[in-house]
């Protein structure tokens, strides 16, 4: 993929975010998975049927666990995948990781407001590639304002 298909991709995860409930405890978070040939496997969104469900997580949940096509695609999500979490007992990191998932690309680093997140390297830890696109981490900003406070970043 070229850096152009990946903003691309990452901007409609983005876009999905906006779809997400309002939550004072949780960030909004888009989620896509794209296959090796260029289609949408699935798409998700935080708190999406569920209010506790991670964008990514929810677009997991709609493919067979088996899914080979899984293992040449390409998740996108407006928020580093999370690596801790207290309402599920596997993180998106694992979910990504297990799912045989090699290729993940995000906008914006999670901040240190709810857990101090580090899904970034396990990801890489399990020689997952990982491309990282803070060009677009002020529109995820925007959608999370709400938690940020205003002029954080």
């Amino acid at each position: 993929m070229s850096e152009h298909d990946d903003l691309r991709w990452l901007r409609e995860s983005i876009e999905l975010s906006r779809s997400c409930p309002v939550s004072a405890t949780a960030f909004s978070v888009g989620a896509v998975i794209l296959g090796a040939d260029g289609q949408v496997l699935s798409t998700g969104y935080s708190r999406e049927g569920d209010p506790h469900v991670h964008a990514e997580e929810a677009a997991l949940s709609k493919l067979p666990v088996d899914d080979r096509r899984l293992h040449e695609a390409t998740i996108y999500s407006s928020l580093e995948p999370c690596s801790k979490r207290a309402s599920r007992p596997r993180t998106c990191s694992e979910l990504i990781i297990d799912a045989g998932i090699p290729r993940v690309v995000y906008a914006w680093r999670e901040p240190v407001l709810f857990v101090d997140g580090e899904g970034d390297e396990k990801l890489r830890e399990a020689e997952v590639t990982v491309v990282h696109l803070p060009q677009l981490a002020d529109l995820v900003i925007e959608i999370n304002a709400h938690l940020m406070g205003s002029g954080s970043k």
